[in-house]
């Protein structure tokens, strides 16, 4: 299975990891073919399983906790939502929210789907996001509920999904209508781009990094 190497290569790490030069001695990079962290590692993990996966404090709502076999199956809701509305492989998709739960399922959602992430502070202006729109392809959006009204000056064809309701936008909440049964369109080469960073922009114009499956969750 894709996962095996992973596996290894991360109980390695694990059973040695107060011991660094044993660790650093033994440890091969994996070598993947095709690899999907969500569907690979993730969903294979979550299989029956009732512990914790996600845990949520604020202080304007009450906790929400979420157990890996709930978060695999509200995930695979999130993406047969998606894909309905029009994600595919290869897509990209700006994901501009907090710490909520549906950041989560929405990372997870689009790594099932092979679209590419491009995650967003919420304290983008205008014409930061026209950028992105620009450099990035955009081709589809999740935001928070308060930071819907920015898009009003955002023009395109682009899909509008929002966390919590908006005139005109696909809401989240209907995704958890979808089934609870994904299946992938095809295999995931651990090469495929997952994750299109903007940099801080803090001294230059941002610019872009691009992470695949196997670059950054391995």
């Amino acid at each position: 299975m894709p996962n095996q190497a992973f596996a290894e290569a991360r109980a390695l790490l694990q059973k040695h990891r107060e011991d660094y030069q044993t660790a650093y001695a033994q440890f091969r990079w994996p070598k993947l073919d095709h690899f999907n962290w969500a569907l690979d590692w993730f969903d294979e993990f979550a299989k029956g399983n009732d512990r914790p996966a996600l845990h949520l404090v604020s202080d304007s709502a009450a906790p929400v906790t979420r157990s890996f076999a709930q978060l695999s199956e509200s995930s695979n809701r999130v993406a047969n939502a998606l894909r309905s509305w029009g994600v595919k492989r290869g897509d990209r998709i700006l994901l501009m929210l907090g710490n909520e739960l549906a950041l989560w399922e929405g990372m997870l959602a689009a790594m099932k789907l092979g679209a590419v992430i491009i995650p967003a502070t919420t304290q983008l202006t205008k014409a930061d996001l026209s950028d992105r729109f620009q450099r990035g392809q955009v081709r589809h959006v999740l935001v928070e509920q308060s930071s819907a009204a920015k898009f009003d000056e955002v023009p395109g064809d682009y899909t509008r999904i929002v966390s919590g309701t908006a005139n005109g936008w696909h809401s989240i909440t209907e995704a958890y209508q979808s089934s609870q049964d994904f299946k992938p369109d095809g295999k995931t080469k651990a090469t495929d781009p997952l994750l299109l960073y903007f940099t801080s922009g803090t001294t230059a114009k941002p610019k872009l990094v691009l992470h695949t499956h196997q670059s950054y969750p391995v």
